[in-house]
């Protein structure tokens, strides 16, 4: 009988890219695995409440130290997938001699040019939690500019179509994600920290299920390692060329099982 792994990762595409990896790797070494998907903090919750066993993943300590840390049962690391940060972006095409740090935002030329919507994705995130408190401890809010909540394509599609419009905005976005696959983010310099800094993406699980796993799994996932240039490949291939995420992954893994037999 096949051993059951309930998989559970963030519903964002590059989280299910990473969690496509993982689920490969599950299904080779023999269990079956059933998978769920929620908004971070409902997720966190679902690991918490023992409702799945794997997480895809803590990005640690920074943005979900809070939520892992609530969990009262036992956690075990397994391996660090990439290495997340957060931004605050402009477009390559505003020049970084006129906008290169947050503070710029208020010189009078910029704040006249600049979009004062700053648009991000959901409030549980870590980059919409940092962005609030930027708005405010850097007086931006005096400057007209505002943080607004929303889904993923409502600031993804905002980006693009300024993109194409030459218009100027900041997006708080994150490495990895599909837009660094194809368009040139400069990160503006943020120098009291509020980002967060670097966070490890860790895969992390109920210690007891860990226990009872082979010891070969446990080293494939801990050497599973794809990076952030790797998950925002994937992440762009679901986003804008419509694969599923297992089917991303699978082109990811055919592609590294070539290059092992060169």
């Amino acid at each position: 009988m096949q051993k059951l792994i309930r998989l559970g990762y963030i519903d964002l595409s590059f989280h299910a890219a990473s969690a496509a990896l993982i689920q490969h790797t599950l299904e080779r070494h023999g269990y079956l695995v059933r998978v769920s998907t929620a908004h971070h903090e409902d997720m966190f919750r679902m690991y918490r409440d023992g409702q799945v066993d794997m997480l895809v993943s803590a990005w640690l300590p920074a943005s979900h130290g809070a939520y892992l840390a609530a969990r009262k049962k036992p956690s075990v690391k397994l391996g660090v997938l990439y290495r997340p940060y957060c931004i605050w972006g402009v477009p390559d095409y505003v020049p970084e001699d006129e906008v290169a740090a947050v503070g710029d935002l208020l010189k009078p030329d910029v704040a006249r040019r600049m979009s004062k919507r700053i648009q991000g994705i959901n409030p549980g995130a870590g980059i919409s939690r940092f962005s609030q408190a930027m708005v405010i401890d850097y007086a931006l809010d005096q400057g007209g500019y505002y943080f607004a909540n929303g889904s993923e394509a409502d600031c993804f599609t905002r980006f693009e179509h300024a993109y194409a419009s030459g218009e100027w905005l900041v997006v708080p976005l994150w490495h990895p994600q599909y837009l660094h696959h194809t368009y040139s983010i400069r990160a503006l310099d943020e120098p009291r920290g509020l980002l967060g800094g670097e966070d490890q993406a860790t895969l992390v699980a109920s210690s007891d299920v860990v226990q009872a796993m082979p010891k070969a799994l446990i080293d494939d996932l801990a050497s599973l390692q794809p990076g952030n240039a790797v998950i925002s490949e994937l992440d762009y291939l679901i986003r804008r060329k419509g694969y599923s995420a297992l089917e991303a992954a699978d082109i990811w893994i055919e592609r590294q099982s070539k290059l092992e037999k060169v």
